[in-house]
């Protein structure tokens, strides 16, 4: 059983070899990519990644919570402004919501969470609550997916106008937003995760940790195959109704 941890170079590249199960890979999302996806999924991965989109600042606020490092927080607290915006100004959700409004979801709708499908709703769900339990520097190190992020930032901008030219350009702006601030966060939760994980079982955690938050990103796209690819939503062999629970606290 190896002992000796890996050295700071070693880990990140550790870390990087889970881009191989980013959720870039999923079928739905190439077809997204590909220019194959009708009005309907794209509708339907937009309503569903909105309720992820709104989940962050409370994921953030939560990390915050816990951490009693003054400079950490300093830096973590603008993701959550990064989301939510600052009085006044506009920040990622209401840029998501303008996205809706360009696949044609009325803003009333996308905010009513009526189209989250439950799979969706427990991945995201258990994201959170693993930001609320954790460590501080392990519910950080979590959203290290943003090293892969980039890549499916750009991949939507340089595909989706050609395929889909029925969106409104300006309906991509949460898209450019995000790729400035990914190589930012980037930057800081690499920082936190090489000091923090410093022997080898500490390492094979984090991993691990990684892996569960790729499972979430995966499991939500997951979902949202069976229910738009497959036609085979939840329930689907006993009624047409979305009769799921609307995220009431149970």
């Amino acid at each position: 059983m190896q002992s000796e941890p890996m050295s700071p170079e070693a880990f990140h590249q550790a870390l990087l070899a889970k881009g191989a199960y980013y959720h870039i890979h999923h079928p739905f999302h190439v077809a997204l990519y590909e220019g194959r996806a009708t009005r309907e999924q794209i509708q339907g991965w937009v309503a569903n990644r909105f309720y992820y989109q709104v989940s962050i600042p409370v994921k953030d606020a939560a990390i915050l919570a816990n951490c009693p490092d003054r400079e950490t927080r300093q830096e973590w607290i603008q993701r959550i402004v990064d989301h939510d915006g600052e009085p006044g100004t506009e920040g990622g959700i209401e840029a998501w919501l303008r996205l809706g409004e360009a696949v044609g979801l009325a803003r009333e709708v996308l905010l009513s969470q009526a189209l989250v499908l439950p799979g969706v709703r427990f991945a995201v769900d258990a994201y959170v609550n693993f930001a609320r339990r954790a460590s501080w520097q392990e519910a950080a190190s979590s959203s290290l997916t943003e090293l892969f992020a980039p890549q499916i930032h750009q991949s939507r901008l340089n595909s989706w106008p050609t395929h889909y030219p029925w969106i409104d350009m300006t309906a991509y702006d949460y898209f450019r937003k995000r790729l400035r601030e990914a190589r930012r966060d980037v930057e800081h939760g690499l920082r936190i995760t090489l000091a923090h994980y410093r022997t080898w079982e500490a390492q094979q955690r984090m991993l691990e940790i990684l892996q569960f938050k790729l499972d979430v990103l995966w499991s939500m796209l997951d979902s949202m195959s069976m229910a738009y690819e497959l036609d085979r939503p939840p329930y689907h062999t006993v009624t047409d109704e979305a009769v799921w629970h609307r995220g009431i606290a149970l």
